[in-house]
């Protein structure tokens, strides 16, 4: 009998294909036109991304002037998804008030691929990173700039610099303005780009300083995206590959000239990348013939640049009064304290942790974040003063009676009930929950790392599972023994971890199968990470069971510190202890996971939600598969028993 043919191999996945413009000026029209040319003739395309000053140069336009108009209201249509940064030009003011309406009138909410202004019309702004047809996009909606409404903000800088640490490549970072701004021959020259480089052929224009911003090139060299997309002062520039300092993957920069111009420079490119996420590693690493040093290769020795770069991020963006990173006074003891000296951390002031890790240039002071959790006012915290007066609803005293004020007046920072997890508050997304039982609920994790992601959270409102009670314990033995069964079934491992730190507002027991191929190297590559990051795990239970293994780890745990644990197959159990000034990453568990399941750009769950079609058909699948399994099936009837179900979670 013959042998059955073997299976064709499965056909790779078509490559995006992107479109980019350069500024707009409002010229809606035109470049729709252009796209909808360019889309029939050699399309079909996937997006659009457009960089630089979208809105008109008319300061005298209204709402009623503007192109934009027709796309809002309806009278034309977008021909494809398209992107578009920040907010620049004369007619910003009338342009953002029609935008801002629209997406008032039609409840749409901002997310990190922008607000939808219009079908197919995306406003991004701020910085973030998502992903389009498996590419990342990482971008910086803003310019250097005395004017509030086009300038971007401490807050946004430092977002992408945390994002520089996370694992993975970014494929498209997209910027405004053109980057020609630091020299790293000579501080007095702006060569840039063109350093290192044959520029025989560069219009004037790259090589012109004025204009530049010296933090885009900073964030350039820390980002190293397979592409820089920017406008460049009305020419079209491609400038040759260049190698990146600590990376195997080149980059091209593409300057974009603006829409219309009469000198009939280029506006609109065409590119069609692979995803890095789906590359080998030697399609990552192949260098084109032209390939060049990198411009900010000698970065890291330009020291005597910080102080003005220091001086030009504070004079550019200082106006925004965000409470995100201020000068901190080194004695935060008296009002009217000056800022001078240190730097606060907010993410850490805020959350007892910082996404830069190791790596964060800000001070992570426990004692400001004590002040902080009693209602006192971060800006007071950080500058001694605060600017927004009476509008302020926090304490400005470090004194206890004042923050009792503050506290009478605000309620608490952290409120149960805006709690994602508590069953009680109006933000619960409940139809995620898949099992209710007494002390705990078993629910979809939004965002999954994998499917079948679920959370084991305590219906109690607790900061970890290590300090509930011994019948609380017990219920959660019963759904860990449950899920393990129930994925065992389907040839899967599961892994347990949990960021137990001190400060959460709510625990989640983070419950992630993986294929059981794999179980063999979830400790070591748990290790590999610790040991990148500058600590090491101690080990327990090593041939226990579960149970003698959560309660050693719960007599270690005194309810004070923080801890990091991952129980592994066959009940093993990781545990490093956090100190207070430990820069411990939040997403650590998941990071690491992602990486041994070779998707590290699923690492950070807001990446990937999913529609809410989706996570229902999941969620049904999901108690489909576990009710024979499911320990409280007996106990409880989700559908009649718990009217708190009728509300939402996460």
């Amino acid at each position: 009998m013959a042998s059955p043919a073997p299976a064709p191999a499965p056909c790779p996945a078509p490559r995006p294909r992107i479109l980019l413009a350069g500024d707009p000026m409002g010229r809606l029209h035109l470049l729709f036109k252009r796209v909808t040319s360019l889309n029939q003739s050699t399309g079909p395309f996937d997006a659009l991304f457009c960089v630089g000053q979208f809105f008109s140069a008319n300061a005298n336009a209204n709402a009623n002037d503007l192109e934009l108009e027709e796309y809002v209201q309806g009278r034309a249509a977008v021909p494809i998804p398209t992107y578009f940064t920040g907010a620049y030009g004369a007619s910003t003011a009338a342009a953002s008030q029609l935008l801002s309406s629209a997406a008032t009138l039609t409840g749409r909410a901002f997310k990190p691929d922008g607000i939808q202004i219009c079908p197919n019309l995306y406003w991004l702004r701020g910085s973030a990173k998502f992903s389009l047809r498996g590419l990342s996009v990482v971008y910086l909606s803003g310019k250097a700039s005395d004017q509030r409404a086009t300038a971007y903000t401490l807050d946004d800088i430092d977002a992408l610099r945390a994002l520089a640490d996370d694992p993975g490549v970014v494929d498209l970072f997209l910027t405004y303005p053109f980057l020609y701004s630091l020299s790293f021959t000579h501080v007095s020259a702006c060569v840039g780009l063109t350093n290192g480089a044959d520029t025989s052929d560069a219009p004037p224009q790259v090589t012109d300083p004025s204009g530049c911003d010296p933090l885009i090139a900073e964030l350039v060299a820390q980002i190293k995206p397979r592409y820089h997309i920017a406008g460049t002062k009305n020419v079209f520039y491609a400038r040759e590959p260049y190698t990146n300092e600590g990376a195997v993957h080149v980059t091209r920069f593409i300057g974009l000239a603006t829409v219309g111009n009469k000198d009939k420079q280029r506006f609109i490119h065409a590119i069609s990348p692979t995803p890095a996420a789906s590359m080998s590693a030697a399609d990552i690493g192949a260098r084109p013939p032209n390939t060049t040093e990198s411009p900010y290769r000698n970065m890291a020795r330009a020291q005597n640049l910080d102080d003005t770069k220091e001086s030009s991020r504070h004079n550019s963006i200082e106006h925004e009064t965000q409470y995100w990173r201020y000068d901190a006074p080194n004695k935060r003891q008296k009002k009217g304290a000056q800022a001078q000296g240190r730097l606060l951390c907010f993410k850490f002031t805020s959350s007892a942790s910082c996404p830069n890790s190791h790596k964060c240039k800000f001070t992570h002071d426990p004692e400001a974040r004590e002040h902080y959790m009693r209602n006192v006012c971060f800006d007071f915290l950080n500058k001694g003063n605060c600017e927004r007066g009476a509008d302020c609803k926090f304490g400005h005293s470090l004194s206890d009676d004042s923050a009792s004020v503050s506290r009478s007046t605000f309620s608490a920072r952290r409120p149960e009930s805006s709690c994602w997890f508590c069953l009680s508050s109006p933000d619960v997304e409940s139809d995620l929950i898949t099992s209710l039982g007494e002390n705990y609920y078993c629910a979809l994790a939004k965002g999954p790392l994998v499917q079948n992601h679920v959370l084991l959270v305590p219906i109690e409102h607790s900061p970890n599972t290590l300090i509930m009670t011994a019948e609380a314990e017990k219920e959660l033995q019963m759904y860990k023994n449950a899920l393990t069964k129930y994925f065992d079934k389907q040839e899967k491992v599961v892994i347990y971890f949990e960021y137990a730190f001190q400060h959460n507002r709510h625990a989640n027991l983070q419950v992630v199968p993986i294929p059981a191929s794999k179980a063999c190297h979830v400790e070591k590559i748990f290790n590999l990470a610790s040991d990148r990051l500058g600590f090491s795990f101690s080990a327990l239970n090593p041939e226990g069971d579960s149970t003698n293994g959560r309660k050693e780890l719960r007599s270690q745990f005194d309810g004070k510190s923080s801890m990091f644990y991952v129980e592994l197959p066959g009940n093993k159990i990781l545990v490093h202890s956090v100190e207070d000034n430990d820069k411990f990453p939040v997403q650590f568990g998941r990071e690491v996971l992602a990486g041994l399941l070779g998707t590290p750009d699923r690492a950070d769950w807001r990446k990937c939600k999913l529609p809410k079609e989706e996570e229902m058909e999941m969620v049904d699948a999901f108690k489909a598969g576990f009710s024979s399994f499911d320990p409280t099936t007996a106990q409880v009837n989700l559908g009649e028993e718990n009217p708190m179900l009728n509300q939402k979670l996460f």
